[in-house]
């Protein structure tokens, strides 16, 4: 006696025949989500994705840091007045982290050549941040001080370093998580500093 065509074992072979078709469809659903976010800049391939992509930074008004004369950092450094001046870089550090003894003197690079570093000193002791900038040097025009974290879990921290590209009209523009490295110096953020400009 033969199977009817809607026995169970007819409807499984079936969906085995579907299912390489629906995953294909998906991971080229994916790819398109992918391919437009790179053309509007909302997607970055080599930091981690970020819901901030594309708009202002979350509201937050930091202290500054404790023996040192460096202003302290808040929202309105970021939106007023815009258009700003120029790009700017939000930088999250603190003395503790290695990598970011890495990334130090690409931040010094690009205070010297005249971009405007705003620092974010997360879950340090004051006076460990002080002594690092004595000892590093300082490319910060403003600082403040995250000691709590909460402004790092608004931005979405993923950990230190990680820096943030706003743009003269007060969106994020990119982020990147890890070291400021001369290769990302020159093969990203430069380029993203000039069409930002």
């Amino acid at each position: 006696m033969s199977e009817s065509p809607t026995s169970p074992p007819q409807r499984s072979r079936r969906w085995m025949l579907y299912a390489p078709l629906g995953l294909a469809a998906a991971a080229g659903a994916g790819f398109w989500v992918m391919l437009r976010g790179l053309q509007t800049g909302e997607y970055d391939p080599r930091g981690v994705p970020s819901a901030l992509l594309g708009k202002a930074p979350p509201d937050f008004d930091l202290p500054p840091l404790e023996g040192s004369d460096l202003p302290a950092l808040a929202i309105a450094d970021l939106r007023s007045p815009l258009p700003l001046p120029a790009p700017v870089l939000v930088n999250f550090w603190a003395s503790w982290c290695v990598p970011c003894v890495i990334e130090h003197p690409q931040l010094m690079r690009l205070s010297r050549e005249g971009v405007r570093v705003f620092g974010i000193n997360y879950k340090d002791r004051p006076a460990d941040a002080a002594a690092f900038l004595q000892r590093h040097g300082n490319p910060f025009a403003k600082l403040g001080r995250d000691e709590p974290g909460r402004v790092a879990i608004d931005w979405g921290l993923y950990g230190v370093p990680e820096t943030y590209l706003i743009d003269r009209q007060g969106l994020i523009r990119w982020r990147y998580a890890g070291p400021v490295t001369p290769d990302v110096l020159d093969k990203d953020l430069r380029p993203l500093l000039r069409r930002y400009a």
